[in-house]
């Protein structure tokens, strides 16, 4: 391990300047509140991972920060990073040849002791420098973690880019990482934007009828306004593949309710049959979560460690903050883009 990753999108994806960004992060982190009748009142004490978006920072940023309000700090010094590959097909899971990625706000060191712990587990490939520069769901949490850890100066990062690890390396995975999550200094960010529609991603699944969400997320109403067109169909809804023509529920009122269905599967992830009914959702539904195999692995890092045990000590997942980057109405919007 040697050297500096760069930080290849700072100027274009996010600002440069560093007294900038440190506002602009600031700005963002400020407008998170407490949701009470979530249990939500950040930083959460007893927090162990986060899902949370990689777009550029006008468009996720605002809803990321509801993420990394929620991590506890003071207690963190180790933070496993797990983003998709973009712009390389990977079989299975690789690491990072650098010694440290750089941002804006400084570097973050990362932890060579455990990086060398999971190579020797056979597990894991290297990025090439190159990929690793390119890839963005990686590279777009650094400016939060810098920050939120801003004077820890023991933080230590173990970036993971995940490809496509078939169910013998996804066991064996949660076995080694499994270590780790037992120790309270460790934390895990997923990152992941759920639903790109549009016939640029080649993706426009539709819910003619699609239904309010039946646990919505922030900022989504607890019930449709006066103005919605959609209403509760008296059994599950119908999904047609590709958009024709409108129904009773607008375009992005049908994205919302796809996304949410994802949303809850994952709301118990010790849950028995959780892994299976995540599956059973992406292949049925299309929906391009681009962090689905990031995800995935986290499903079943949790499966690994708690199974056996009591439901009580079961861990749950608090989405606490949901937003598109637009209100999709036409097939022709092909910029609609999920945040959570």
């Amino acid at each position: 391990m040697s050297g500096t990753r760069e930080a290849t999108h700072a100027g274009s994806w996010y600002t440069s300047s560093g007294s900038q960004l440190e506002s602009e992060l600031d700005g963002y982190l400020a407008k998170v509140d407490p949701i009470p009748e979530l249990d939500y009142a950040p930083p959460v004490a007893n927090a162990k991972a986060v899902i949370a978006p990689h777009a550029g920072y006008s468009y996720s940023g605002p809803a990321a920060a509801w993420a990394y309000a929620a991590i506890p700090t003071q207690r963190v010094k180790r933070v496993f990073l797990l983003g998709p590959s973009h712009h390389a097909y990977l079989s299975g899971v690789a690491l990072s040849r650098f010694e440290t990625y750089g941002t804006p706000l400084g570097d973050i060191p990362l932890c060579k002791n455990t990086i060398s712990e999971l190579q020797d587990s056979g597990l894991f490939s290297d990025m090439s420098p190159s990929v690793d520069e390119d890839e963005h769901s990686l590279e777009m949490h650094l400016p939060y973690i810098r920050h939120i850890f801003s004077g820890i100066e023991d933080l230590r990062l173990i970036p993971i880019l995940v490809g496509h690890p078939d169910a013998r390396t996804m066991g064996r995975l949660s076995e080694v990482l499994g270590r780790y999550w037992a120790e309270e200094d460790t934390f895990f960010v997923i990152s992941s934007d759920f639903c790109h529609w549009g016939t640029r991603f080649s993706c426009t699944p539709y819910y003619p009828s699609a239904p309010h969400p039946s646990n919505p997320v922030p900022p989504v109403p607890a019930a449709y306004s006066s103005t919605s067109t959609s209403s509760a169909p008296s059994s599950p809804p119908e999904m047609v593949k590709r958009f024709d023509k409108p129904g009773t529920a607008a375009i992005w009122e049908s994205i919302q309710y796809m996304d949410h269905e994802g949303m809850d599967l994952l709301r118990r992830p010790a849950g028995q049959g959780a892994v299976d009914a995540w599956e059973r959702y992406l292949s049925r539904t299309k929906n391009t979560i681009c962090g689905r195999n990031p995800i995935t692995v986290l499903l079943h890092l949790v499966q690994h460690v708690y199974a056996g045990k009591p439901e009580a000590e079961h861990p749950e997942f608090v989405f606490v903050r949901y937003e598109q980057s637009s209100r999709c109405m036409a097939k022709g919007d092909s910029s609609n883009k999920s945040y959570v």
